[in-house]
């Protein structure tokens, strides 16, 4: 198993995946352990001296202007997480959980947050041993980062709340336990360290980015076996077009299509049949490049968070100084993530409006609702329904969570961000755009059927005979939700995009 080594500078969105979705462990480097001992050094100084330092010899929040006592301090950061585990919800995806620990302990180890080594080193063994906290999906105003999810992954190092091991949901206790791993009681400054920042918001986030440029490879795919169905017009890809609007995205879309159909036989040229073609068609690249645009946007916000310091107080081991400030503050990555949503949204939306022209008879000259037996049968009619229901969905929770914020602590905490709201939506908005986009390959994939010339693209051909060995073709109507589901297997996986990409090389 491959091992992922931690120094807080350097981690990969592709190094969380790794670890959250294929078991990757994961080890400090020398480096990381020499900060992170500096830094607790810093932190006992203090408490010894007595000097009042927010969060450490001080109460949290409104309370920060109470001072602790040395002999409180072990309370404080107990408390602390106990009265802050206020999740509410269903839990968090046990890759989510990997995420957010692999992100936390990366945020540690730079050094600037003053945790003992051994404590950090308990999370690392319940990352490496399968131990994922029970965390409850909802509760996180993102700002000061996100503190009730947070704390719940803290119980379980504490021997107190729920985890999952070995497939089973047990206490705390009980699952540190049986993997053999000792609990732990929190000092000065530890419990603060833990909770204070935004790992929640960016492990979900950095796992929904990079879904969504396999995503964007499969629009264009998508794109193309309808363009094929539908007898489209290349000529508004020619890359002649996208140079003198250069946007990135647009033209990287353009030339995806272009490939994916080359040597295609089903697709026309202007003039030949019609002389344009509607704007689902023709505006693909625009469309769709304006979403690749965003989403490479928000991948390097991602690549900025995970590595960046997070915590507060920060402390400055050089200077032996402490600063409190506001990097615990999620509006980065709030914005970043609606703007994720947003641009997912925008491609199931193009996606039914290429649905509705493969099964409207009037706008394709196919059979109705790609049946042949229309009235006895419905064919396609009812998954159209279900991908524009997705779709209207999609645009409630692309309304952005980060232009809200309610004060909370007294009016202490009088703006916060609502990252952690805008990472779920964004996520959840993905899946129903892979639904969309699986209903858009069946229904292309059953308008090629009623052509008498299936002479595909070197890449529509790759995708269309995947679908056909899951899904055979639909002469008489069936339990349509079987379909659905396995053509979405077949993206969420990157079953197509990955067998296209060995068969006619990178798509951009």
């Amino acid at each position: 198993m491959s091992i992922i080594y931690i120094d807080g500078e350097n981690l990969t969105i592709e190094d969380v995946v790794n670890v959250a979705r294929n078991g990757s462990e994961i080890e400090l480097t020398e480096t990381a352990v020499k900060r992170i001992k500096e830094s607790r050094k810093v932190v006992d100084e203090f408490v010894d001296n007595g000097k009042v330092v927010y969060g450490i010899t001080t109460g949290f929040g409104k309370f920060s202007d109470v001072a602790i006592s040395k002999e409180e301090t072990k309370d404080l950061q107990t408390n602390l997480i106990m009265s802050h585990a206020c999740g509410v919800g269903q839990p968090l995806d046990e890759e989510i959980v990997r995420a957010i620990m692999l992100l936390r302990i990366n945020n540690l180890s730079k050094g600037f947050s003053g945790i003992r080594l051994s404590t950090l080193r308990v999370l690392i063994d319940m990352v490496n041993k399968g131990i994922h906290p029970v965390i409850p999906e909802k509760g996180s105003l993102g700002a000061s980062g996100d503190l009730a999810p947070l704390s719940h992954m803290v119980l379980v190092m504490l021997g107190m709340g729920e985890a999952i091991y070995k497939g089973e949901r047990l206490s705390g206790e009980e699952a540190m336990r049986k993997a053999e791993i000792e609990t732990i009681e929190l000092t000065s400054k530890e419990g603060l360290a833990l909770i204070n920042g935004t790992q929640v918001m960016t492990a979900v986030g950095a796992l929904a980015v990079y879904d969504s440029i396999k995503v964007m490879k499969m629009a264009d795919i998508s794109a193309a076996m309808t363009l094929e169905a539908l007898n489209g017009i290349t000529d508004a890809f020619d890359s002649r077009i996208h140079a003198v609007r250069p946007h990135k995205g647009e033209g990287d879309s353009a030339a995806n299509l272009l490939k994916i159909t080359d040597k295609s036989k089903m697709t026309t040229r202007q003039g030949e049949i019609r002389v344009q073609d509607a704007y689902s068609l023709r505006c693909t690249p625009q469309i769709h490049g304006g979403s690749r645009d965003a989403i490479k946007y928000v991948m390097n916000k991602v690549n900025i968070e995970i590595n960046s310091v997070t915590d507060n107080p920060i402390i400055f081991t050089d200077e032996k100084d402490v600063i409190s400030s506001g990097n615990f503050h999620g509006q980065p990555m709030a914005l970043a993530f609606d703007f994720l949503g947003i641009a997912l949204a925008e491609i199931a939306n193009v996606s039914e409006r290429r649905i509705e022209r493969l099964v409207n008879p009037q706008l394709s000259g196919l059979p109705a609702f790609l049946t042949e037996k229309g009235g006895l049968h419905s064919g396609f009619m009812i998954a159209q329904y279900s991908a524009a229901s997705l779709v209207s969905e999609n645009k409630v929770m692309a309304h952005p969570a980060s232009v809200d914020s309610i004060p909370s602590s007294a009016n202490q905490e009088d703006h916060v961000s609502m990252g952690t709201i805008a990472a779920r939506k964004a996520r959840e908005i993905l899946e129903n755009t892979i639904n969309v986009l699986a209903i858009e390959i069946l229904s292309a994939a059953q308008a090629i059927d009623f052509s008498e010339n299936k002479a595909l693209g070197n890449g529509t051909k790759v995708a269309y005979e995947i679908i056909r060995k899951e899904v055979a073709a639909l002469y008489e109507d069936r339990v349509m939700y079987i379909d659905i589901n396995k053509c979405a297997n077949l993206i969420r996986k990157h079953i197509i995009v990955n067998e296209v990409e060995s068969k006619i090389g990178n798509l951009n």
